[in-house]
């Protein structure tokens, strides 16, 4: 009883002496600026940050797809090797929650409302790219490809992160809840000085920079739900921000009350989602062709997995893969900022093993699910003549109110269409309340596995995160080059990821072999041996990138991912 109010009270006590100010303030103040430039100067700020972003797609493309596909393969051998048994907590220690409540704050965590715009349409996409055509058919090829950019490798970003952080929580006992700690297993004391300090700060600005534009895509999609539900013409950007705000309470008011808050809302967004997908599958009248086109698309990308990961396009016939694949292999890196950090809180008690193929389990298999129904469900209409949505697609480029046909072609639709509008508010708050919570604990120099951060700090992060988003939603122009900004960061973001990752296996191999005794980090510089191959490193990027600078007075080849 003392041990639980002693915990209680810990979790409530002011911290403020112990704020990182810099490290939370200064990528914020960053971002605005940038904000700034792109209000001012729209049309070049556009120009420079297309132009960087194709740079760093066409010529370190490569770069991405290999720690995409090495971080998958990492998983893997983690979860089936001795890595696997290491529980994260003490070794006789419980999960803290229930598989089901542990899944469902796990998923909603690791994807906003973009999932439901992306089920309904990505396969459109696709279908309009000429790399389809090269492939086969749109009935056989439109419908793997969000499975694959989807499922796996994603997860396995988020996955081989979360045992990292679960063991660093959990295990080692570290007080600072922060990046550049779960890298100090290698870099040692230089974990506390500068390299440590731009480690959290590319994270913070990352983080704020990814979750700046995660509204842009879906949140016109919600306005458009709302306009078709009461029959109004509505000014999109006044409802945007209505809906923003109104996230932002639910979110706020979520986080406020805890991680069972949390658990509570990561539930009946579950419910509410499954609840869409089973009406879909049972009363759209494509019940049959979801099940055979899902299972063959489930069967092609294994199948083809290998190939898929690591196809380059070489001589950039139609640049697909830099279009889409390192596209989503960046903007999933800079994800991986907050959630692995909230899966890896949320895992305590349970090992290795059980938390990477849980989440692949969970996580994989309710993603994969979701395209299957949803996005086949359109597909199938397509295929059998009933609607043409590629050629919509074509002459208007305007996939909101496609998703809005196709969910007139269901029976009840204003029902489909208000309980969508509901899990997409859901969704946004139950990934929100968790990056919030993050973010709070990103502003504190030490907090400790019992303690939390204080209410206010946790409020100034919920108003934070959507305060960016309403700035931007006057400006699609610089709500794209924020994208753009999120993507480059993830240039060295990925560095720093494929870092905790190999501090995490020097690390857990002590624990492995059966010592979990806590060394004294700080004495550790197991850096050195580092030094010269990170120097020959650099001397290649430098090289690379000076040899690619030419391509900066070219235009951008990248098409647009929507119009």
């Amino acid at each position: 009883m003392n041990k639980s109010k002693q915990s209680a009270k810990n979790q409530t006590k002011p911290q403020s002496q112990n704020i990182d100010w810099m490290i939370t303030l200064l990528p914020l103040v960053l971002i605005i600026g940038l904000c700034i430039l792109f209000f001012c100067l729209p049309e070049q700020s556009n120009v420079v940050l297309g132009k960087i972003r194709f740079l760093f797609g066409d010529t370190f493309g490569v770069y991405y797809l290999i720690i995409g596909l090495g971080i998958f393969l990492i998983s893997i051998y983690v979860a089936c090797s001795r890595y696997g048994t290491i529980v994260l907590g003490a070794p006789d220690e419980k999960p803290k929650f229930s598989f089901f409540a542990w899944g469902s704050m796990m998923f909603t965590a690791g994807l906003a409302a973009d999932i439901l715009f992306y089920s309904f349409s990505e396969w459109i996409l696709y279908a309009s790219d000429p790399h389809i055509a090269e492939l086969g058919s749109i009935q056989d090829w439109a419908s793997v490809y969000p499975i694959f950019h989807w499922s796996l490798i994603p997860w396995g970003f988020y996955l081989v992160l979360a045992v990292a952080f679960g063991f660093m929580l959990h295990v080692r006992k570290r007080d600072r809840q922060k990046y550049s700690e779960a890298c100090r297993p290698i870099l040692g004391k230089y974990t506390d000085g500068i390299l440590g300090r731009l480690i959290d700060l590319l994270a913070v600005f990352a983080l704020l920079a990814g979750t700046a534009t995660t509204f842009s895509l879906a949140t016109p999609l919600m306005a458009s739900v709302i306009g078709e539900l009461f029959h109004v013409e509505l000014n999109r950007t006044v409802v945007t921000i209505i809906i923003l705000v109104l996230t932002c309470v639910v979110y706020t008011y979520s986080l406020l009350h805890g991680f069972k808050g949390i658990s509570f809302l990561a539930k009946s967004c579950i419910y509410l989602f499954f609840g869409l997908l089973a009406y879909v599958f049972l009363f759209g009248g494509e019940t049959k062709y979801i099940i055979e086109t899902g299972f063959s698309a489930i069967g092609r990308v294994a199948q083809n997995f290998f190939q898929l990961a690591t196809y380059t396009d070489p001589q950039r016939t139609t640049s697909f893969p830099q279009t889409w694949t390192i596209f989503y292999w960046a903007y999933w890196m800079v994800w991986c900022v907050a959630t692995p950090f909230f899966i890896g809180n949320i895992s305590r008690g349970r090992t290795v093993r059980q938390t990477i193929f849980g989440g692949y389990l969970f996580g994989c298999g309710s993603t994969i699910i979701s395209f299957i129904i949803l996005g086949n469900y359109s597909l199938g209409q397509q295929i059998a003549g009933v609607a043409d949505y590629v050629a919509m697609y074509q002459k208007n480029g305007d996939l909101y109110s496609i998703i809005i046909a196709i969910i007139r072609t269901l029976p009840c639709a204003p029902l489909i269409l208000a309980l969508l509008f509901i899990t997409m508010v859901a969704f946004y708050a139950t990934s929100f309340d968790s990056i919030a919570l993050i973010g709070a604990c990103y502003s504190y120099h030490k907090l400790g596995e019992n303690e939390s951060p204080h209410k206010l700090i946790e409020l100034m992060w919920c108003v934070l995160l959507i305060a960016l988003p309403i700035a931007l939603v006057f400006s699609d122009s610089s709500m794209s080059n924020l994208q753009s900004v999120s993507i480059i960061a993830a240039f060295p973001i990925a560095a720093v990821i494929v870092l905790i990752t190999f501090s995490f296996l020097k690390d857990a191999k002590k624990v492995s072999a059966g010592n979990r005794e806590i060394i004294p980090d700080k004495k550790q510089d197991s850096f050195h041996h580092l030094e010269l191959p990170c120097f020959f490193v650099l001397l290649y990027f430098i090289r690379i990138f000076h040899y690619s600078l030419d391509t900066l007075h070219a235009p951008s080849q990248f098409p647009a991912r929507l119009s």
